[in-house]
């Protein structure tokens, strides 16, 4: 089949971050009148945004490549031409390798300043020009420095989110996050402000803030809690009415951001802080920067202010020398800190971070027994939190149409809670008040009190 030229198809995977920037490039394919395909099979270009955070995610991507590399001989190499574009953290990571597996493009994160001219390459060749050849970048004179898209906002969306930072430096032990994003560059004030009015022209109703750690922004005199000052004005009196933010590091959470978080309901009682582990020898090794107790203290800062706010959370085990007692310590840790959901996972070995070559490495079978209690104990919690909400009526955001049943519209609180209730898809987009009446796993269900 004859594929439509200028027609473009996005897989995204990982981090928030990678679907902004993904909603950025497509404004930027739209606006030169570019088309999406509905699948990969009936795109001209073919857009992959990876992650490199864990092994599996990069096996995924690798596993398309080849994917894409059988579908590029099926179609031909001038008749019906595929062309493949991988961006994101695999870029930087493995770089010009990528090609090897089939990539046509690369793109760093520092690099995003090349899209238009791939795509002016083919569109040329459409025309009649040269077969597209890659974008070079001179490596001995060329050091990009990244920079922000002035809007990240898919068209029609009410949620949005919008980048104000990007790279780390932290340097935890285990992640390769500061290696492939590079060194925290903040954006200015008032670029984030402008899109954030932007977005509220367009009647978003959420927006998520994002940043690999927010709470370390500072720019213009302008630190994080300043910021969020500043943004709660920007939307007040418009359609937004929910603003929330991650990823926040526990070490860099000041008593100036929970105290903005309290005065500012425009700020969803609900906040992912990212503990990793509960053990002070662990997260030394780890060079996470805090102690056990100094994150118990702020969770309990947090919710002597906002008594409401439920709390998510990051849990990393197996790290290497992990004992049992280190182990045992994350437990009583999740006991105290109740947290509503958390992401869990074992350690993943990252070439090139400071971890890699650390002795005492965890037994595969140990990580998967360890990972297993703590998945054990967080559904535990998750239940009794969303039990006890049970007869309370809430305000959600109407998100869309459930997959299990098409009576049913998805919702979630501004507690990160997700609630399932039957309703005219005419809510979808809309806040409305919902009687949670029970609990089916780890969902809500409910009914429709009043449209807000």
């Amino acid at each position: 089949m004859k594929t439509e030229k200028t027609s473009y198809y996005f897989e995204t995977y990982g981090c928030q971050m990678n679907f902004a920037e993904s909603a950025a490039l497509k404004l930027t394919l739209s606006e030169r009148g570019w088309k999406e395909a509905h699948d990969g099979e009936n795109a001209q270009l073919v857009i992959i945004n990876t992650c490199s955070v864990r092994e599996t995610a990069e096996r995924r991507v690798l596993g398309r490549l080849a994917h894409y590399a059988a579908l590029k001989k099926r179609r031909g190499l001038q008749q019906n031409p595929l062309f493949v574009l991988v961006c994101g953290c695999m870029a930087s990571r493995l770089g010009d390798k990528l090609t090897e597996n089939g990539a046509d493009f690369i793109m760093k994160p520092q690099e995003a300043f090349i899209f238009s001219g791939l795509l002016s390459k083919i569109e040329a060749w459409e025309q009649g020009g040269d077969f597209p050849q890659p974008v070079k970048l001179d490596k001995e004179n060329h050091h990009p420095a990244f920079n922000f898209a002035p809007s990240h906002h898919e068209t029609g969306c009410f949620r949005a989110f919008a980048p104000i930072m990007s790279g780390c430096n932290n340097f935890c032990a285990y992640c390769i996050v500061p290696y492939v994003r590079g060194r925290e560059i903040c954006r200015t004030p008032k670029e984030i402000s402008a899109e954030i009015k932007n977005l509220a022209a367009r009647g978003v109703r959420e927006i998520t803030l994002l940043g690999q750690n927010v709470n370390s922004y500072i720019n213009d005199g302008l630190d994080f809690p300043s910021l969020l000052e500043r943004i709660a004005r920007d939307v007040e009196g418009t359609p937004v009415k929910w603003v929330r933010f991650l990823s926040s590091h526990p070490k860099d959470l000041s008593p100036h951001t929970i105290q903005v978080m309290k005065d500012n309901p425009v700020f969803c009682r609900h906040l992912h802080l990212c503990v990793q582990h509960g053990s002070n020898r662990v997260l030394s090794a780890m060079n996470r920067r805090y102690t056990r107790e100094h994150f118990l203290e702020l969770v309990a800062a947090i919710r002597t202010a906002m008594p409401e706010i439920t709390l998510s959370t990051d849990i990393l085990v197996g790290f290497p020398g992990e004992t049992e007692e280190d182990f045992e310590e994350i437990l009583t840790l999740m006991e105290q800190a109740h947290f509503l959901y958390a992401y869990m996972y074992h350690y993943n070995p990252r070439e090139g971070t400071a971890a890699f070559e650390l002795p005492c490495r965890v037994a595969p079978d140990v990580k998967t027994a360890r990972l297993k209690r703590v998945i054990d104990l967080q559904m535990r919690h998750t239940a009794e939190l969303l039990r006890s909400r049970i007869g309370e009526c809430e305000e959600a955001l109407v998100e869309g149409v459930s997959r299990k049943s098409r009576r049913e519209l998805v919702c979630r609180t501004e507690r990160d809670e997700m609630v399932v209730a039957e309703g005219d898809t005419s809510l979808i987009g809309s806040f409305a008040k919902i009687r949670l009446e029970s609990l089916s796993g780890n969902t809500l269900r409910g009914h429709f009190v009043e449209k807000m």
